[in-house]
């Protein structure tokens, strides 16, 4: 008996059968470990109902096999005499896929198919026994033209590690308890499309989402289409407020009556910017392959940890008032610093090259200086390669890079880099049960600007679409205070990285949501319930001195602030040593800075870092008038002419709370801060050497 159909058989009665009938070659459409010629041949479609094959007259009856189907015959051992080149030398396409092939041989099969000298073409899992990726495949097996269907010479070309021919569509997933409206939102990320407008009004440009018609909707993907679709706007009377939107189509190949239109949902992005693993958007791509970059990059990571320290040289820091008694100029284009900066021992200056000290809220890099004659003299309130802890992407990196995974910072990925990572973590989370609620910055916005919180896979790669962003993980039970979220804004003011000489101001703020916290799916999309910046806008601001914030949460949750400050003094000076591990070069004798951190409390009270700001105010908060001129943009508002070009825009703490609001100070001095002296404390540390209202680090 070659060959058996029962399909109400358990595992023992199969067992059974198996070991009874040791002629037995395939049961239920599995191939058993005693299968040979019989089941080959059945397989590559010379054996059936018209030609059982059960008496053979003649040598090598598999010898005119040219196409072979071994998908889902549960194969866990192909090394056998009669899978082989000699018997089957014509064999030009191999299906083996969703077969549970034996790990340990993998090495002596890939032998045995690099013997089928006419094999151009295979079907097999991508990652799977015989490679992670499909150029790991094609490497150990250079003869194919075809790899799941696609050309291996595109896949070398493309560097494309995962590859499928038959990727299922990504149906919308809800269950009957889920209200319509939420379906629907489900739903929208696989029709969406978009565009941004920027006028001369705005530095940063606008993200609007569509949904084109039935007809646009249906078009379905394809990496070779024969359409393309396109945004276009009209505007009769030459300005946004007049415009209308339409979708383009037209065809980009000649079609034929009854040819299905198909277009490119990721037109114009290759595999260096990661195409395989956005296609999850719409399609279920295989998981594996995911968890498998997941894990291979936290392995990365935690073998990667510097522990090198950076403080190789000492450095006197004191004042740097001049012995003949006059007073430091400063130039800034700042106005809480022109308007608060009263001591003596400080002067301001219109003209930036008369300066002593530089205190700007643009860029100051070596491109600026000289076009601006600021010298190597000249202390400037920012310090190089700052960017390594005030963007956010950066952020990351130089904490993995020094410290790995601590407990005070999120996971957080580059979705322009590292999106796969962030795939397979995602999909081994669901595996094992846990949260999936991320959120998701641009790179360099302050204010939650362009700032998502969302649980759809999705979604967090369709919103790569309006610019760069990292995707962190949501701390979905932080510490709340009378039923509300909140953070802390506190000042750091860095005298010098090496040593490393950092200062907390002894007065910090607290940011209230508005509405009550809640993880109820649509509450996420509810600004004043998830975020706590509401100073902006005409959102209510609800301010809270500190001291009563302080009693009262102490109340409420029976615990002593002063070792929550602790633990927040010990996270915020680990950040800035692993600034200075990983970028030492970032010391500057010449640079003094003023950096906003943002810190979240989890329900255990332990401290999470949100994010660093650098310099002193907002650029966003004022109007930046911009003129045409023939030699280019040039920036009018600043004194110090930048051609705009060379303005990398960071956004930085905003100050004005701190110089509006009187308080208290709980920690440090504990003695009355008045608002008005904000920045003559701030200055008074950074350049006189003074700890008044302020505590080392």
């Amino acid at each position: 008996m070659l060959f058996f159909f029962l399909f109400f058989s358990g595992g023992q009665l199969e067992d059974a059968i198996v070991q009874g009938v040791s002629s037995l070659e395939i049961y239920n459409s599995r191939l058993t470990n005693n299968f040979g010629e019989w089941a080959l041949g059945f397989c590559g479609g010379i054996y059936g109902k018209d030609n059982p094959g059960i008496l053979h007259c003649f040598d090598h009856p598999l010898e005119s096999i040219t196409s072979l189907d071994l998908s889902d015959r549960c194969i866990r051992n192909l090394l056998n005499k009669t899978f082989s080149p000699v018997e089957m030398p014509s064999l030009s396409y191999l299906n083996l896929r969703r077969n549970p092939l034996n790990q340990n041989f993998v090495d002596e099969l890939l032998n045995v198919i690099k013997g089928f000298s006419c094999l151009s073409a295979l079907e097999v899992e991508i990652p799977g026994p015989l490679g992670r990726s499909a150029i790991e495949i094609l490497e150990s097996l250079p003869s194919l033209s075809l790899l799941n269907g696609l050309s291996a010479s595109e896949v070398v070309e493309n560097k494309k590690h995962v590859i499928d021919s038959m990727l299922q569509p990504r149906l919308p997933e809800w269950t009957q308890e889920e209200p319509l409206p939420d379906r629907v939102i489900s739903a929208m990320w696989l029709y969406l499309m978009t565009y941004r407008l920027a006028d001369e009004e705005k530095i940063d440009e606008t993200s609007v989402w569509y949904v084109m018609d039935e007809l646009g909707s249906a078009l379905r993907h394809s990496d070779a289409p024969n359409f393309r679709v396109s945004p276009f706007l009209y505007m009769p009377e030459g300005k946004l407020a007049s415009a209308i939107s339409f979708s383009v189509l037209w065809p980009t190949k000649n079609v034929q009556i009854g040819n299905e239109c198909t277009r490119d949902f990721l037109f114009g992005i290759g595999e260096n910017r990661q195409r395989s693993a956005r296609l999850t958007a719409w399609f279920h791509t295989p998981q594996n392959y995911f968890i498998q970059e997941y894990e291979n990059y936290c392995g990365q990571i935690r073998s990667e940890v510097t522990s090198d320290s950076p403080y190789v040289e000492t450095v006197k820091n004191g004042t740097l008032l001049p012995s003949d008694g006059y007073a430091l100029r400063v130039y800034t284009d700042i106005p809480q610093v022109d308007e608060f900066l009263l001591r003596p021992e400080f002067s301001l200056t219109t003209d930036p090259k008369d300066a002593d000290i530089i205190w700007t809220s643009t860029q100051v890099d070596e491109e600026v200086k000289k076009a601006t004659g600021v010298t190597e003299r000249q202390y400037i309130n920012q310090f190089p390669f700052e960017a390594c802890v005030v963007m956010k992407h950066h952020l990351a990196d130089t904490i993995y890079k020094a410290l790995g995974f601590p407990e005070w910072f999120q996971t957080t990925y580059n979705l322009e880099t590292h999106l796969s990572q962030l795939i397979g973590d995602y999909h081994a989370r669901k595996r094992d049960g846990l949260d999936n609620l991320w959120i998701l910055k641009p790179w360099n916005m302050a204010r939650t600007i362009d700032t998502t919180v969302t649980s759809d896979l999705s979604a967090i790669i369709r919103l790569m679409e309006t610019g760069p962003k990292i995707c962190q993980k949501y701390i979905e039970r932080p510490a709340l205070f009378k039923g509300k979220k909140f953070d802390l804004r506190y000042i750091v003011l860095v005298r010098s990285m090496n040593p490393l000489k950092i200062f907390l101001a002894d007065v910090f703020w607290v940011r209230l949501a508005n509405n009550p916290y809640s993880l109820d799916k649509n509450s996420l999309f509810e600004y004043e319930t998830h975020f706590t910046v509401m100073n902006y806008g005409a959102r209510r601001l609800n301010h809270m001195n500190t001291p009563e914030f302080v009693l009262e949460f102490e109340k409420e949750h029976q615990v002593k602030w002063l070792d929550i400050h602790q633990r927040i003094q010990t996270m915020i000076r680990a950040v800035f040593e692993s600034a200075g591990a990983v970028h030492p070069e970032m010391h500057s004798p010449t640079s003094r800075a003023m950096y906003g951190v943002d810190v979240m409390l989890d329900c255990y009270f332990q401290p999470k870092l949100l994010e660093v700001y650098a310099h002193e105010t907002q650029v966003t908060r004022r109007i930046i008038l911009f003129k045409r001129k023939a030699i280019g943009l040039t920036l009018v508002k600043s004194k110090l002419k930048i051609p705009i070009n060379s303005v990398k825009v960071t956004y930085c703490p905003d100050c004005e709370r701190a110089c509006k609001y009187d308080t208290n100070a709980v920690v440090g001095s504990c003695g009355t801060f008045k608002g008005r002296d904000f920045f003559n404390f701030v200055f008074g540390c950074l350049f006189l050497n003074e700890t008044t209202n302020v505590t080392p680090l």
